[in-house]
Formats: structure tokens, sequence, C-alpha cells
């Protein structure tokens, strides 16, 4: 395996690691959860202290496009703020702005490179998601969950078991994403014999018709594990060695290339954005968003 692709895949497997013991190791919910919270952000300058007010608009801004909607946008600014209630990954923060770690942060210089002359109006939209369920948090058995969203599934979300640590309320539910209302989760990779073995680290060998083995499904109909040259693989080093948008992906020979056909994007597990998105366009509110993917929760306010 070459330098690069141990750094990346070590990087995976930590975070992996991390959330199945901060899965396993929730904090009990704060005293408020309202605009005046105290939020201590850990950025690359370091910590600062603002309050939820202040934050929740540039989290939400950051991952979730406002063109989603009011409904989705307020399951997001709920989802985002109860994360930070539960969050206990960094020792003098509470979150930082590290998408792969936490929650993606634009502050508004970077919005304005973002929506340009239309950062007034966004910024407007997103502070309303804020402000309209303000003090709003999902718990369950009294505790704030660990609110876990990604980009989108295609038919199905992930069960949190498959990946990280089984949590009740981060189980596979049904998702509405397909290829016509969500086109752009469909996505494909191709990889020549070699490069396929470079970056699995293997030594070809033999006929490539015969290198892959068949892909074992997990609950969600996902890619739990594949062997490729008789080696085993898990759906999520796949996905990490390869730069799969996920592990829900059928993989072929085609008697020049290895094809990926890859269908969702992100870990798969809780809120899929895309799906509130398309959810919030049928016309479910934002509280039935959050019931349907955190199955088993409470939303409940504490101003």
């Amino acid at each position: 395996m070459r330098p690069l692709q141990k750094l990346l895949f070590w990087c995976m497997l930590l975070a992996g690691l991390t959330g199945l013991f901060y899965l396993a190791d929730q904090a009990p919910a704060r005293a408020t959860a309202d605009a005046n919270t105290p939020v201590r952000l850990l950025t690359e300058e370091g910590v600062t202290v603002t309050t939820m007010a202040e934050y929740l608009p540039f989290a939400v801004a950051a991952e979730m496009p406002v063109s989603f909607g009011q409904e989705a946008l307020k399951a997001q600014a709920v989802a985002a703020r109860t994360f930070v209630l539960a969050c206990r990954r960094h020792p003098d923060a509470d979150v930082c702005t590290d998408s792969g770690c936490c929650i993606a942060f634009l502050d508004e210089p970077g919005l304005r490179e973002r929506w340009g002359d239309d950062l007034a109006r966004n910024l407007q939209a997103v502070r309303a998601a804020a402000e309209a369920t303000d003090g709003e948090y999902l718990t369950y058995g009294g505790q704030a969950i660990q609110a876990a969203f990604h980009a989108g599934s295609v038919g199905a979300t992930e069960d949190s078991g498959a990946i990280w640590s089984p949590t009740p309320y981060l189980v596979s539910v049904e998702s509405p994403e397909n290829g016509e209302n969500a086109p752009e989760l469909i996505t494909s990779a191709a990889f020549s014999p070699a490069e396929l073995a470079a970056a699995l680290d293997l030594t070809p060998t033999g006929d490539p018709a015969g290198w892959l083995g068949p892909a074992v499904p997990d609950e969600a109909g996902r890619v739990r594990e594949m062997s490729v040259l008789g080696r085993t693989f898990s759906g999520s080093q796949l996905r990490s060695l390869l730069s799969l948008r996920s592990t829900a992906f059928t993989a072929s020979w085609d008697g020049e290339a290895f094809v990926f056909h890859v269908a969702g994007y992100g870990h798969g597990v809780g809120m899929s954005q895309t799906g509130a998105r398309l959810y919030a366009a049928q016309g479910m509110g934002y509280r039935d968003i959050l019931a349907h993917y955190y199955p088993g929760t409470e939303l409940v306010t504490v101003r």
C-alpha cells in the first residue's frame, strides 16, 4: 500500500472507531438548548466561544443547500443543534468545523464566496430555520442523541451497526431518493487492473475476470464485504481505498476495466439530507422528517 493510501485508510479507520466509541458514550442533554446556549467552537485558529444563535445558521448553511427548502433546513437545524448538545469529541470544545469529525461550518466571508449577491437572502433563510426551531433537539432515553446525517441514500439508509455500534434510533429506514429524483447521487468509477491492484495493495495475478468475488450485502442492501483477488475487504474499506461515494455499489469487469456503480453519498446513517429535501417537497414537515429518520426519538424543547 502506498504511503498516501495508508494514511487515508488509517484516517478512515480512526474516524470509524471514533464514531463507534462516541455512539456508545452519549452525553446527557444540557439544561438549555436555546439561542443563548454557549457553544465552544474549535477552528483552525483555536477555540472560540459563541452562542447557538450565532453558530447554528452558519453550520446549517455549510451542511445543506438553501434550495432544499425551509422544512428540510429546519430538520437540519434540529439535527445540528442536537449534535452539538451531545458531542464529546473534543476536551476543550463542543464541536469543530471539520465535517469529517463533527459538522461543517462556513463563516460569513466563506458564505459570501459561495453565495455572492445572494448572501443576505440566503442567510435570512437559514437564520429563520434556526429561529423557528429554537430550543428543539432530539432525545432518546432522556439523552441528546447522536444525530448523524449524510448527503443522500438511494432507497434506504444504513443501519449504524453495519459501520459503528448498533444504536436503536439509527437503523435502516426507507428513503425516497432514486435515479430520477436525485440523479446526482448516481455515480460510477472505473479502474484498470493495475489501478485496482495498486489501490488495494494487491499483486495482480491471473485473468481479471476472476478477480472479484460476490458482494455480501448487509441488511440495508449495501456491501458488507467483498473479496478481490482472494482477499476480503469490508464495504467501508473499499469505499475508502477506492474513493467511492458510498458502500451502496455494484462492481463488475467489462473486459477492459473494473466498473463500480455507486448509489448515494456518505456513510448513510441517520437523516438523508436529500431525502429530507424530497420529503419536504412532498409536504412533509420537519418534525415528521426527523421522526422518520430517527425512529423512537422524542423532539423536546428547552428554552
